[in-house]
């Protein structure tokens, strides 16, 4: 797949052909539904025709002298079960092609969390939230208003204006060509729009997004914005991006303003041509007056049809606009690897590593580092050594740039990407996310076959006793419009989840730096809890953890610089001697 720009801090925008193959897959995926609708469509528009039709033979009948009073009730019935038919069949047809646009939706959301959720981490942190949010919310919105409404209406109208027409034609060939007269007047406004519209969407789409991120950034840098003095600033940021959105939206503006008005006209040309040709020709007596009323029903006919498609026509462009952003999510995560074996233990090994955030030097620079099976293994050294970024890469967060790190001779990253990472290794951040839904909800995604019993017997583990305070206890609703757990609490639940999903290796990077020393203190009895008969890579400033670690790794300018015990450490009198002292206040 092939996308239309390659920024860097944006999500790609998925082309043309990829767009219209997507488009199809989702017909295809339902296609026994399209068909249902398609014929009742037909049957609908067949039914639209046939009344015009008779009017006009009773017109020219009657004209003619040829009808009773009698007949003409039979007839004017028929023209009445005919509209009748096309109103309960198109009835028939929106409900059938709404509920395909409901299920087609449905799939296209579950694809974009599917997708969103495969994202490499490091292309997440990249193209920051704004964007993603805006693509899984806003346009995911757009596109559903599309199926529910759009895609019907323009459909059926499509199916109406191609029957009217050819019953126009069979009526009488002037009328049929009167009929068309408008047409190259709609398909070159429509060339001039369309032309214009994909860009122009796609350009307000974005500038949606980055006023989400301005206000997002804004937001959650409250408080430094306040601290520094930002104000002014942040204000100049967010007000640049808003008027990036604003002249979007009025280029959109400018194009509806011509497109409407245009198609206005040729609406009503059709019909004024139909009754003076049609007129002239009743008086010269080469047309029938049946044939004029007729003529002229099917001319008011299409202006509703071609009304609702044009009106739909700024959504269409809108909505395949969004549903490009949509599907370029899709194009920066891979398909899953296929594993042709498992890891054969849980032996963690690192060669020559090397790592580079877009647009930076390299962080890790050639790493080499075995993790034994159940050891304990401290990670130091001073900010911006690279020991987080080692933590990602052996959680399988992200992949190196060169070198491999591999559990049981798989590659860490491979696994974690086909989802068998999550019973071996575990990353614990100092974010601990509580998900919206029940305590049971969000203990059981750890481990989906998990009773209450085996939950309980995690929370108590990890000493959380307040759970037995909650209304309803596992059954309480967490999260916005529920209880809301405090920073303690958000851990113990995280390290009680991490329990039951038994993960062999547990990474913990800086995971109680955020809290309060009491606090930290709870978190770390249950963190002590939770780590035991595991292998356990502590990434920490608190060199107390090294000292009770079984070996210590010390990391300098994106390298390793010594590997051994405390005590092999301390005696060689190197950096890790010298933070040591530093730490203990030895000068």
């Amino acid at each position: 797949m092939s996308h239309d720009h390659d920024d860097p801090h944006r999500l790609p925008v998925a082309d043309r052909a990829t767009v219209r193959r997507a488009v199809r897959r989702l017909l295809v995926d339902d296609g026994r539904a399209m068909c249902g609708v398609l014929l009742l469509t037909c049957l609908a528009a067949l039914a639209g025709v046939a009344a015009p039709w008779y009017l006009g033979r009773i017109v020219t009948r009657v004209e003619n002298g040829e009808l009773t009073v009698g007949q003409v009730d039979v007839l004017a019935a028929a023209v009445l079960g005919f509209a009748l038919a096309q109103l309960l069949l198109t009835r028939f047809a929106r409900c059938f092609s709404h509920r395909f646009g409901e299920r087609a939706l449905a799939r296209l959301r579950e694809e974009v969390v599917d997708r969103t959720l495969a994202l490499p981490g490091r292309y997440a942190e990249r193209v920051g939230t704004g964007d993603l949010v805006t693509r899984s919310s806003l346009d995911v919105g757009t596109v559903a208003a599309t199926l529910r409404n759009a895609a019907p209406d323009v459909f059926i109208a499509a199916v109406q204006v191609l029957f009217v027409l050819g019953a126009a034609f069979l009526l009488d060939p002037l009328i049929g060509l009167c009929a068309l007269v408008s047409l190259p007047v709609v398909w070159a406004v429509g060339r001039w729009y369309l032309r214009r519209a994909r860009d122009a969407y796609l350009a307000e789409g974005a500038a949606y997004g980055g006023v989400a991120e301005a206000l997002n950034a804004t937001a959650h840098g409250a408080r430094t914005v306040e601290a520094f003095g930002l104000g002014a600033r942040q204000d100049l940021t967010v007000d640049r991006a808003i008027d990036t959105a604003y002249r979007a939206g009025v280029r959109t503006l400018f194009l509806r303003t011509v497109l409407f008005p245009v198609t206005e006209f040729a609406h009503a040309l059709p019909t004024a041509l139909v009754l003076l040709v049609g007129g002239l020709g009743y008086l010269d007596g080469a047309v029938g007056l049946g044939t004029v009323v007729a003529g002229s029903l099917y001319m008011w006919q299409l202006v509703d049809p071609l009304d609702r498609a044009l009106n739909w026509m700024e959504q269409l462009q809108r909505s395949g606009a969004s549903f490009a952003r949509i599907k370029g999510v899709g194009l920066v995560s891979e398909d899953p690897p296929v594993l042709d074996r498992r890891p054969s233990d849980d032996r963690i090994e690192v060669r020559g590593v090397r790592y580079a955030y877009p647009g930076s030097p390299d962080v890790l620079k050639g790493i080499d580092l075995v993790v034994r099976p159940g050891e304990r293994l401290a990670v130091v050294g001073p900010s911006g050594a690279g020991k987080s970024t080692l933590g990602r890469l052996l959680s399988g967060v992200d992949a190196p740039d060169a070198g491999h790190v591999r559990v049981g001779g798989v590659p860490v990253a491979d696994l974690a990407a086909a989802g068998g990472l999550g019973d071996r290794i575990v990353l614990i951040t100092q974010q601990h996310h509580v998900f919206m839904g029940t305590l049971r909800d969000n203990m059981t995604m750890a481990a989906p076959d998990a009773g209450d019993e085996e939950i309980l017997a995690a929370l108590a583990l990890v000493e959380a006793g307040w759970v037995h305070d909650l209304p309803g206890r596992l059954d309480c609703a967490l999260g916005a419009g529920g209880v809301e757990l405090d920073a303690a609490q958000a851990q113990q639940l995280t390290l009680a989840r991490v329990h039951l999903a038994d993960p062999h290796t547990l990474i913990l990077d800086e995971a109680t730096s955020l809290l309060d020393p009491t606090t930290a203190r709870q978190a770390e009895r249950a963190m002590a809890a939770v780590r035991s008969d595991r292998t356990v890579v502590s990434i920490a400033h608190r060199l107390q953890t090294a000292h009770d670690a079984d070996r210590v790794a010390v990391m300098e300018s994106g390298r390793i610089v010594e590997l051994g015990t405390h005590d092999e450490l301390v005696a060689a009198g190197g950096s890790y001697a010298a933070l040591w002292r530093s730490w203990n206040g030895e000068g």
